[in-house]
């Protein structure tokens, strides 16, 4: 047995030193909280994967909860979203919240607040806000509403709830500090008048609570322990801690914060993601090409395989950034010994084999994985007519080009030697189209024969019993990292999908269901696509190529 110590990330030791001193009790209690106003990309996995990882190594707990305050920008298609890409992860909430659960709770806190003095209503539009709060070199200034009775902003807050003032014309703000160095700090708002419909609550409130409000409470609320979230919220919790502390809880949550995970070529802002299912650059979220969780289910990874590089990308305090090899590594090593290898030809070039037998057909004894013996064989047709890669031919080829060519020799893989004795030409546009050649039937695969060699191997299909299909190569959908600049347009790869019509792949993907996974000699690992794939229509995504540039 092992007995090499596992190591622990920093947040690992925070829980542990908080369970020695008994902060919780022995309680470790996590949750996951997106807003549903988009769909969830490989950064919201590594906090998910965090999250319930921290759930199970504790025997502890994790919600699910719905940061739904904001109803311009939330649909139900996004929750259900959301809670089939956990689902999918291979995780389950002990329990689901949304935020407008707690609606009514928050509005008695807000008002809880101001009996203390320490929040006001506020009549400066968005603008003047802005303004009065100064800079990070200059403190802000009181807001001329600041210094309001109790009995007044109890009664303007009650009547915002009630619907008498104009959208944006009020705001609720907490009274801390305009002289903080932190700008958080500097008298935030708390509530906005906002006559919007909520996926919920419908209509029933027009004031709804910010974030920064909505949250440190909701996890009060719900018995969190450590309120995991990523390091741009670390300016955010001195306000975290103080509305915990204003209204007094006991054992209040403990916010703790980790560097997000930033990839190479990949964008991971909810805002750009969704600007390119409106501007059609995609065709909707779970695009194969989309960094999304359900589009890179779409495409064929696994939940292991982004389980995996989830673990091996670690949880950090410091910014780094993560080089997308790493992400395809983790599938190929997943697939590898998981998935039939088959023959697949995606640019066909016909052979026609002159001197086997016409209308013989010989099925070959093939292994579905060679690195996976206990995967078994099928059988694999061959006949006088196949389709072999147009790369894999030149009628002029440079020194070492093993291929085939005029007069040359190669093997068939799993089959016979074949040579190119003919090429026949388009007589219009000078194209090949086909290719003549003669099999040595003494050179079978498997039958020990040592006459001679060959230098070229050639994967092939039998042009009678392919099964045809459509192919999509997939590539990165932007070019390196310049998208990750605010003040530049993203860089889109023009070259992010090839679509492949007329491409044959042996006859057992027959019947493929979508989602069916296979790596495909030479070309990598591919998928039936799980919307559009049909019985009568293959259609294919290429996962990942079978070359890795990761070290």
């Amino acid at each position: 047995m092992d007995s090499t110590p596992v190591s622990k990330n920093f947040i690992q030791h925070i829980i542990d030193k908080d369970l020695e001193n008994n902060v919780y009790g022995q309680r470790v209690h996590t949750r996951f909280p997106p807003e549903p106003n988009g769909y969830l990309h490989i950064g919201h996995a590594k906090s998910i994967c965090l999250n319930f990882g921290l759930k199970e190594q504790y025997n502890g707990l994790c919600n699910l909860r719905f940061d739904d305050t904001n109803p311009t920008k939330e649909e139900v298609e996004y929750v259900e979203s959301i809670e089939e890409d956990v689902k999918w992860l291979g995780f389950q909430w002990d329990a689901l919240f949304y935020a407008s659960d707690y609606f009514e709770q928050l509005y008695d806190y807000a008002e809880a607040i101001i009996k203390k003095g320490k929040a006001y209503v506020c009549d400066l539009c968005p603008e003047e806000i802005r303004e009065y709060r100064g800079t990070l070199t200059e403190p802000g200034k009181d807001s001329p509403y600041r210094n309001r009775s109790i009995e007044e902003n109890l009664d303007l807050f009650r009547r915002m709830r009630s619907g008498e003032f104009e959208e944006g014309s009020k705001v609720l703000r907490a009274k801390i500090d305009m002289a903080s160095p932190n700008l958080n700090m500097r008298d935030p708002v708390m509530y906005r008048i906002l006559y919007a419909h909520h996926h919920r609550t419908g209509d029933d409130w027009c004031i709804y609570p910010m974030y920064d409000y909505a949250h440190p409470i909701s996890d009060a609320i719900e018995n969190i322990t450590h309120s995991i979230c990523t390091v741009e919220f670390e300016d955010h919790r001195p306000l975290y801690d103080w509305f915990l502390q204003i209204l007094e809880f006991p054992a209040p949550p403990k916010q703790v914060e980790f560097a997000r995970l930033e990839l190479t070529h990949t964008v991971m802002s909810k805002r750009k993601l969704r600007k390119l299912v409106e501007d059609g650059i995609v065709d909707s979220w779970d695009d194969p090409r989309m960094p999304t969780i359900s589009g890179l289910r779409r495409r064929g990874y696994t939940p292991s395989a982004i389980r995996e590089f989830c673990d091996r990308i670690g949880v950090a305090k410091s910014r780094s950034e993560v080089d997308v090899a790493l992400l395809e590594f983790c599938i190929r090593e997943d697939l590898k010994l998981k998935e039939p290898r088959i023959m697949a030809v995606l640019d066909p070039l016909k052979v026609v084999i002159t001197n086997y037998p016409e209308g013989e057909v010989e099925y070959l004894e093939v292994e579905n994985n060679q690195e996976n013996l206990e995967m078994g064989t099928r059988q694999v047709p061959f006949s006088r007519e196949i389709y072999i890669e147009r790369e894999d031919f030149m009628e002029d080829p440079p020194k070492k080009f093993f291929r085939l060519s005029p007069g040359n020799e190669v093997r068939l893989k799993n089959a016979y030697f074949i040579k190119c004795e003919e090429v026949i030409k388009d007589e219009t546009t000078g194209e090949i189209i086909e290719l003549r050649c003669t099999y040595d039937p003494e050179t079978k695969s498997g039958s020990g024969f040592t006459g001679r060699k060959v230098k070229g191997t050639l994967h092939w299909v039998s042009a009678e019993h392919a099964v045809k299909a459509e192919v999509r190569l997939y590539d990165y959908l932007f070019l390196e990292n310049e998208v990750e600049d605010d003040n530049k347009e993203m860089t889109f790869n023009e070259d992010s999908l090839q679509v492949l019509k007329e491409c044959y792949i042996e006859p057992s993907v027959k019947g493929a269901v979508p989602g069916s996974r296979y790596q495909f000699f030479r070309h990598g690992y591919f998928c039936t696509d799980i919307k559009e794939s049909k019985e009568d229509h293959l259609v294919f995504n290429r996962i990942v190529s079978l070359r890795s540039s990761y070290n």
